[in-house]
């Protein structure tokens, strides 16, 4: 099982980390991954060392998700790479799972991936959705697209995502190790 999550300049570091850290306590191989640099500074100056820069990635390499973090402007730098977008659209043919928090689904609604889906995101960014059903709800799984919120809800965004690569029985059983319920 592989997940990658795409980190760029100005991404929202907790909206990255926290669901890295969970899917990895679940046991679950996450690849960071630099699309603009090896050393990639979030929206608060925390810098990170990604695991890979998007060059390196190869499209025909097997993966399960696809995650994006929002935060500004990271959103809008994981937006302008063709090869983020490759990796949605290649996503989508393969019916994988693209999870996105807070200003990220407007990458997914710009590109008509969410098309009459169920989704949250920040609230402002409900109008570049483009033919969704939009919800006050912290994290949404509709088919393979997850969405939440923002950053308040990136624990939980995490352990959704666990859920969905694994089981609820999984999720639940991390949650309580690290004593959110």
């Amino acid at each position: 099982m592989i997940v990658y999550v795409f980190l760029a300049d100005g991404f929202e570091e907790i909206e990255a980390i926290c669901p890295i850290d969970i899917l990895r306590r679940g046991n679950v191989n996450v690849v960071t991954v630099g699309v603009t640099g090896k050393l990639v500074t979030g929206s608060h100056g925390i810098t990170v060392t990604a695991d890979k820069e998007i060059g390196e990635l190869d499209l025909k390499t097997p993966f399960d998700m696809i995650v994006l973090p929002g935060g500004m402007p990271g959103t809008d730098n994981l937006q302008a790479n063709e090869t983020v977008k490759m990796f949605i659209t290649e996503a989508q043919k393969r019916y994988r799972y693209i999870a996105a928090i807070c200003a990220a689904p407007k990458i997914l609604g710009a590109m008509g991936v969410l098309s009459g889906s169920r989704v949250t995101c920040y609230p402002g960014y409900e109008d570049e959705l483009n033919g969704v059903v939009t919800t006050i709800e912290s994290v949404v799984r509709d088919g393979k697209i997850i969405t939440a919120k923002g950053a308040g809800v990136a624990l939980e965004f995490g352990f959704e995502l666990l859920a969905a690569l694994t089981d609820r029985t999984t999720a639940h059983k991390i949650a309580a190790s690290m004593q959110k319920i």
